[in-house]
């Protein structure tokens, strides 16, 4: 009696209606929910707005010339960083 109220508070706590599903019933549910994806991403998409020519060769440059600047600034660390490294453990 106890096995039957379990199963039963079981399939109520799974929000199942109590029909049972095949072994394959995953495929299914798997099938729909890259169907749902899908639909998401073509709506998130139409969603975009594209930069027009002149902001894309605005955003182009400003991101070459911060990389530029973070390479140089590297760049002299490593130099900086090198000399103290020779200076301090050089054989006198």
């Amino acid at each position: 009696m106890a096995t039957t109220s379990t199963t039963t508070s079981e399939s109520g706590a799974s929000g199942e209606s109590g029909a049972r599903r095949g072994p394959l019933s995953w495929v299914g549910d798997a099938v729909g929910g890259v169907r749902r994806f899908i639909r998401q991403v073509v709506w998130e998409l139409k969603k975009v707005v594209r930069p027009t020519r002149k902001e894309l060769l605005t955003y182009t440059a400003v991101v070459l010339v911060f990389v530029c600047a973070v390479m140089a600034y590297t760049q002299l660390l490593d130099i900086g960083f090198g000399k103290l490294i020779i200076w301090a453990f050089a054989a006198k």
